[in-house]
């Protein structure tokens, strides 16, 4: 474990499997160091946790809308001059890019290690200086309406954003990351603005370096490029956790009864999708059900291959739980073969979740499920980038520890932790109910 460092603008907060936290004195800003000899490249990510989690009426999809924005440059770094923000950054060889999900948005370049102060640099600046102007919304609005369209014509994406937003009638988990058409159709520069101003700050971030770098230099150059920006709106220098109101969402009321859905789309096979409501993604109960997932979906042994694909009765199952902030949704979905109505793909769907709510799983299902969990967590941590990225999503749940601990919480779950964690959500008064129903009039259309 390396050694804190003694920094005058930086105070030490933590460390963890060989990343260190600091957080800058006057502004806030968390920072998070994982010096890897490797290969002579770094990772620059900043991370603000502000998603579509965060967005209200008139303003969904802003936070996308934003990431494209924010790449149009600023006074400094601009196309105009001929210094974009891609040029400045692909003339030194670096990959760049942004995403944005429920809880979170990141900004990211992987470059050679000399170039490292740039990318910090090209950070700072648009944290505060990106320009939101009126004629590049209009471009940026265009894009991302092509987005939309090809979105709609996924008939399982479809049918995921009627799921969420049938389970979460107050929660804004309930509405799709890119936004309502509405929205994002008529959306300001002035209202993007407003929303910039509130959430995209120190107090509001983690900056993320991984790979070859000295991180004495490394905090030097931060501090000189983020020291002076203001911590952000009603946020006191000396606090000593970053986030107050801007922190504020509608939680969602207990649901009573079951939901269901319809999505009626040209198509050739229908997809059934059950989605319970789950615990938030630090919950003690969510590394169980990460197990789960992987008991019910992870390979041809697993429960949901062996009980409808292996019967015909689909062509492809999956479980999947994302882990966010909030409580979230455990979700299984079969993808229909033509002999297969909707009703019968449900039936056998359930049948598999209320069999491991009320019996368990077996021994032999839950290590090899820890293997299969511990496996894939370990192939996603390949290179500087990778790390970043499993970083980033940590810290959108509300840890950053969660990544270096996810091993050892995961070969701690025990059998009786998969079964509780089950037996706690599912339940017809948790679940909501998604059918994509083809419209070309056979069989599967039948059952609706």
């Amino acid at each position: 474990m390396p050694e804190p460092l003694s920094h005058d603008a930086f105070a030490f907060v933590r460390a963890s499997s060989g990343i260190v936290e600091y957080r800058h004195r006057q502004n806030g800003l968390t920072v998070l160091l994982l010096p890897e000899a490797a290969a002579p490249v770094a990772t620059v990510m900043v991370t603000y946790r502000v998603g579509s989690r965060n967005e209200g009426a008139g303003l969904t999809g802003a936070t996308h809308l934003l990431e494209h924005l924010m790449f149009k440059g600023t006074e400094r770094f601009n196309r105009d001059d001929g210094t974009s923000i891609f040029a400045t950054l692909q003339r030194v060889g670096a990959q760049m890019n942004a995403t944005t999900w429920y809880d979170r948005t990141n900004y990211y370049a992987l470059l050679p290690k000399e170039h490292l102060p740039l990318a910090v640099e090209i950070e700072a600046d648009r944290m505060r200086g990106a320009r939101v102007r009126d004629e590049d919304l209009a471009s940026e609005r265009t894009v991302v309406l092509n987005e939309l369209d090809r979105g709609e014509n996924e008939p399982l994406r479809k049918l995921l954003h009627a799921v969420f937003a049938t389970a979460y009638f107050a929660h804004p988990y309930g509405h799709p990351v890119i936004g309502w058409r509405s929205d994002v159709e008529t959306v300001t520069a002035e209202g993007l603005r407003h929303f910039y101003d509130t959430y995209y700050w120190p107090s509001n971030a983690t900056v993320s370096v991984i790979g070859r770098f000295e991180p004495d230099a490394a905090l030097d150059q931060i501090h000189e490029a983020f020291g002076a920006i203001p911590a952000g709106p009603e946020i006191a220098p000396d606090a000593p956790e970053p986030l107050t109101h801007r922190d504020a969402v509608t939680q969602e009321p207990p649901q009573i009864g079951e939901r269901r859905v319809i999505v009626r789309q040209a198509g050739q096979l229908g997809t059934v999708m059950l989605a319970w409501k789950a615990p938030a993604g630090l919950d003690a109960d969510a590394d169980a059900l990460d197990v789960l997932a992987q008991i019910l979906a992870g390979g041809k042994s697993a429960r949901l291959f062996r009980r409808l694909t292996d019967q015909g009765l689909a062509t492809h199952t999956s479980a999947f739980f994302p882990r966010l902030r909030d409580p979230s949704l455990f979700v299984l979905y079969a993808a229909l073969t033509p002999e297969t109505t909707h009703a019968e793909a449900e039936a056998a769907l359930r049948e598999v979740a209320t069999e491991v709510a009320r019996d368990g799983v077996t021994e032999g299902e839950l290590a090899r499920a820890r293997r299969q969990v511990v496996a894939e967590e370990a192939f996603g941590r390949d290179g500087p980038f990778a790390v970043a990225s499993r970083l980033n999503e940590a810290i959108a749940v509300g840890d950053w520890t969660l990544y270096t601990e996810y091993r050892p919480r995961i070969e701690a779950v025990t059998l009786e932790a998969v079964r509780a964690a089950a037996a706690r959500i599912v339940s017809d008064d948790h679940l909501t109910v998604g059918w994509y129903v083809p419209t070309h009039g056979d069989a599967n259309g039948e059952d609706a």
